[in-house]
């Protein structure tokens, strides 16, 4: 058992965070200190069924700071239906954007406001609001002295007419708020990457049920590079390694995958673990490369098998090497940082092997 808990003796439990129905795991450092923020999805209802897509989405995400080793309360954003928190700064300036699927506790609406703030005066004041629909996840990147916001959402509910955009958007940044720069095909949106590689720009986007795809930047606009015809479409992730880029897609409803670009193309080299998987952390430690492989349900929403493991490999060999499994409760996401020379883990827990959103979230040390 202590095999399964430490991630193959990489990770030792540091602390449990109270979280309910925790959906992702932003750690940021700003003149003020480091800090974590947990979006939140819902919160049990006393005498409620137990419902993976129920209870009440009308709640915070706490933010935390770190303090003496340790996460403490720090302050906390209203954001209904929690699902992503993104800091980023431009010129100086910080920001924080906000998004969340739904509000209500049932019905629900899938038609929310994304929301950026500004830190101004030790305080997050909403400085532009977006319509969104079922919004998953923002992504800030930058290049060529141009800032970009990526917002991944959409949902497809039967008999469910959306008063908000429902596809996944580019903005960009005109030095004061975001405008609109481009749209993306796809109904169910979920993440996006970003990386620069030998003078080009390239932008992943994972869908649920439109097949996920890679753009590359063509002086205008992101342009189709590659598309992958598979449902269950999670998160990517980009490194370099050996003089070539790499690229991760976490599949929920399959595997995930490593591919290599060959110049041309991304060519899948290995599969990594099995069904379940939905989000991607890549660390790099005193003894390499680690991937923490983030694992959610499996099943279906209405009838689903919570994860209780998640999974650490090693990159060896242009390939990565299973070190082991560690404890988690429906895994959503998972962020690293250092202090002192010390590194860190932080995993956010959405569901209780009961289906239940009261879960704690877990920062770990990490000696890899």
């Amino acid at each position: 058992m202590a095999n399964i808990e430490s991630g193959g003796g990489l990770l030792t439990q540091l602390q449990q965070l109270p979280t309910s129905g925790a959906r992702a795991a932003e750690v940021f450092t700003t003149d003020e200190g480091l800090f974590l923020g947990v979006p939140q999805l819902a919160r049990d209802v006393a005498g409620e069924p137990p419902y993976m897509n129920g209870g009440d989405s009308d709640i915070e995400a706490p933010i935390y700071r770190w303090l003496d080793g340790r996460f403490v309360e720090h302050e906390a954003l209203p954001l209904p239906g929690g699902e992503d928190l993104e800091y980023f700064e431009i010129d100086g300036r910080r920001f924080l954007a906000a998004a969340g699927i739904r509000t209500g506790k049932g019905p629900y609406d899938l038609d929310t406001h994304a929301v950026v703030y500004e830190r101004i005066a030790h305080a997050w004041v909403p400085l532009q609001d977006f319509p969104a629909f079922a919004a998953k996840q923002w992504v800030a990147f930058s290049f060529d002295s141009r800032h970009f916001l990526a917002l991944a959402q959409g949902v497809v509910v039967d008999g469910m007419v959306p008063r908000h955009p429902r596809d996944s958007r580019l903005f960009e940044w005109n030095g004061e708020r975001f405008e609109p720069f481009q749209t993306l095909d796809g109904q169910w949106g979920y993440n996006f990457a970003f990386v620069s590689f030998e003078g080009e720009r390239y932008l992943a986007y994972a869908d649920h049920v439109s097949g996920s795809s890679v753009l590359r930047w063509n002086g205008e606009t992101f342009a189709p590079l590659q598309s992958f015809d598979e449902n269950g479409g999670r998160a990517f992730r980009f490194f370099e390694a050996n003089g070539a880029l790499w690229m991760l897609h976490a599949n929920l409803l399959k595997h995930t995958t490593l591919y290599r670009f060959d110049g041309a193309q991304f060519v899948a080299t290995q599969t990594l673990g099995g069904a379940g998987g939905r989000e991607l952390c890549l660390i790099d430690g005193k003894q390499g490369r680690y991937l923490v492989r983030v694992c959610f349900i499996t099943g279906t929403p209405k009838a689903p098998v919570v994860e209780t493991q998640s999974e650490i490999f090693r990159w060896r060999d242009d390939r990565f090497e299973r070190v082991g499994p560690f404890a988690t409760s429906g895994a959503t996401d998972a962020a690293t940082f250092t202090v002192d020379a010390q590194r860190y883990l932080v995993v956010s827990n959405a569901l209780s092997a009961g289906v239940r959103f009261r879960t704690d979230s877990t920062l770990y040390r990490f000696d890899g």
